[in-house]
């Protein structure tokens, strides 16, 4: 085994230390379980917000074909993902994967930039999921002061932080709080309440389809992609190519399933199913609902957040009660997202832990709940404080370019283990050889070419920051590097 700085784990020691750790999860999770994981994390605002404004801006009726190419770089992605879940089925996800192909350094780079996905994207989610709740409680006659319901920082490139005069965002908080506790009390009780939620989500999509599908004037979908106005990326392919770059961005979350494969019955197979099938019961509810809004509502009119509104009023009065179900299925979809990514990190948190990298209090497991309580615990308390203190624009970006970086490197980690370790053994083989892993790393490396420098820059800085960390503790504490340290 090398070590220094480029250290490795074999797959074989990853497991093992999996299997024989006394501080074991306990696997509860079948394929269902974990389907209904993905989907929770992957339907979220994204389908209910950006569809129309894409629609209108960029692609036209011709976002239908961006959902399914942005649908199809993800399962790039995703099966490079099962392929080494199903070799390493530890609750370490890329981290691991990283520690098995390109050593220590890279590892604890990819779990500090997992920790940025899961830390910030919840956050900013459990943001948004206090505005549409106070929506909700107005429309029943309970307005919330703006006072507690707004983050008391706001932030634009042209006048930088400012004060808002709000206190605290107290719904955001709650959500965040109510989610982690329950997390950290037991994964069968948080998967029960997340299927629960799904098929909240889920029966609403489906009614606004069946609602909706009387009401679709097939003339609004021709032509199918609108002309090209002369700027690149308005109308015509490159419109399509574009809103696919958009939209790719509501689909990301199935990666989050994949810390859970210690609490998998059987991780070797049902990981794999989880990931591909939350990706396609995600990307048919994309289309179909897709297909009711732009053949309801002429495209050019859906530019505004609430373009599902728009919809069902062209429903017609009868149809109004829609507005309010709509809401609460937005709500019940961004719960889910804030509940499976506080899973993913506290886990992250928990593996990393148990290599030495970070204290060991993050790699103890509650002797009832057999949960990592207190790393759930202090995740629920970090994200309570960028939840109810900032806007919900602030770290979108930054989550979406850690997403695409990790994306990129276990796309490369696949095709180094291919070539130095081909022996191995792969219950799940990503097909078509190396092309499919070398698809997905140009796709989400030209995905993060369109991401602006800013975002870049705060990347470097998460990155530099967690460097100066891993300098000053992981690399001393490190059990691959210092046998000795382990007990």
């Amino acid at each position: 085994m090398s070590k220094g700085l480029f250290a490795k784990k074999s797959i074989q020691s990853l497991i093992s230390e999996a299997k024989e750790s006394s501080q074991s999860l306990k696997r509860t999770l079948g394929p269902l379980n974990l389907t209904a994981m993905g989907i929770g994390a992957i339907i979220g605002a994204g389908l209910f917000v950006i569809t129309g404004p894409v629609a209108a801006s960029y692609a036209g009726p011709g976002i239908l074909i961006s959902f399914i190419l942005a649908a199809i770089v993800c399962v790039f992605s995703a099966l490079c993902y099962a392929e080494f879940a199903s070799m390493i089925p530890i609750a370490g996800s890329a981290y691991s994967y990283a520690y098995a192909s390109l050593g220590e350094l890279a590892a604890w780079i990819m779990g500090w930039v997992l920790l940025c996905e899961y830390l910030f994207s919840p956050s900013t989610v459990a943001a948004g999921w206090s505005g549409y709740f106070v929506s909700l409680m107005h429309d029943v006659g309970w307005d919330i002061a703006a006072t507690w319901a707004g983050a008391p920082f706001s932030y634009d490139v042209v006048n930088g932080w400012q004060t808002t005069g709000s206190i605290l965002n107290l719904p955001a908080i709650m959500i965040v709080g109510i989610i982690g506790l329950m997390v950290a009390l037991g994964i069968q009780t948080a998967a029960f309440v997340n299927n629960l939620l799904v098929a909240v989500k889920l029966g609403v999509i489906a009614l606004f389809i069946i609602c909706g599908f009387a009401f679709i004037n097939w003339e609004y979908l021709q032509p199918l992609i609108p002309p090209n106005t002369g700027v690149f990326g308005q109308f015509g392919w490159s419109g399509v190519v574009r809103g696919a770059g958009v939209v790719f961005f509501a689909f990301i979350g199935f990666d989050a399933i994949a810390p859970l494969a210690q609490e998998a019955k059987n991780p070797q197979r049902d990981l794999p199913i989880g990931m591909l099938g939350s990706l396609g019961v995600s990307t048919i509810a994309y289309v179909l609902v897709g297909v009711v809004l732009l053949g309801a509502v002429n495209y050019t009119q859906l530019g505004a957040p609430d373009s599902f509104g728009i919809a069902v009023q062209a429903f017609g009065p009868r149809f109004i009660w829609l507005n309010y179900v709509v809401k609460i299925a937005i709500l019940a979809g961004l719960t889910t997202v804030v509940l499976v990514m506080i899973m993913g990190m506290a886990r992250i948190l928990f593996v990393m832990s148990l290599d030495g990298l970070l204290p060991k209090i993050f790699s103890k497991t509650h002797p009832r709940f057999k949960t990592p309580f207190f790393s759930t615990i202090f995740v629920t308390i970090v994200m309570i404080f960028f939840a109810g203190a900032f806007p919900v624009e602030i770290l979108g970006q930054l989550t979406s370019m850690s997403t695409l970086l990790v994306f990129v490197i276990v796309a490369l980690g696949i095709l180094i283990l291919r070539r130095k370790q081909p022996e191995a053994q792969r219950p799940f083989k990503v097909p078509l050889g190396p092309t499919i892993p070398l698809l997905a790393i140009l796709t989400c490396v030209g995905a993060m070419s369109a991401i602006p420098s800013v975002t870049w820059l705060q990347l470097v800085g998460w990155l530099a920051a967690g460097l100066i960390i891993y300098a000053l503790y992981g690399s001393r504490h490190s059990y691959v590097r210092n046998p000795n340290k382990k007990l």
